[in-house]
């Protein structure tokens, strides 16, 4: 699986300001309910029941929440740079900037954990990442986590 399965370029977007973690999920049900024609409160109260399991801040100021819906049919995401970078209670207490939504079937598929780790494989590469906070637009945050060839 690719990043560009994932996400598409309209689906970047790079100096998002919101205050909080509750506002950045918001922000993220809003987005996506746009993107992929959702509802939002569903989009948001899914999201919330997922981060009351355990924080999807994964450190390094990374955030990969996700969630699994009904109406979803195959894995897709949304992928957003922070203007400033906000609490997420991520493991390692450090504020995210980087985070990538990512949207799963609510029946189990093989393709699931393929595309939540294909996410994560991109954004944990240090230099990536530190490249991607100096992306100078959404288009250039693009091109970085696509990384010019697929993720395996």
């Amino acid at each position: 699986m690719t990043i560009g399965e994932l996400v598409s370029p309209e689906n970047v977007a790079v100096g998002v300001r919101v205050s909080n973690k509750a506002a950045l999920l918001d922000e993220l049900a809003r987005r996506a309910g746009d993107a992929f024609g959702l509802d939002v409160m569903t989009v948001r109260l899914a999201l919330e029941k997922r981060e009351g399991l355990g924080s999807t801040g994964v450190g390094d100021g990374i955030a990969l929440p996700h969630t699994r819906l009904d109406t979803v049919h195959r894995p897709c995401g949304l992928f957003l740079r922070l203007r400033e970078a906000i609490a997420f209670d991520a493991v390692d207490e450090r504020p995210v900037d980087l985070v990538f939504l990512l949207l799963l079937p609510a029946a189990p598929q093989g393709t699931q954990l393929n595309a939540l780790a294909c996410a994560a494989r991109r954004l944990r590469q240090t230099e990536t990442a530190d490249a991607m906070r100096g992306a100078r637009d959404a288009a250039a945050l693009y091109a970085l986590m696509q990384g010019g060839v697929p993720v395996r």
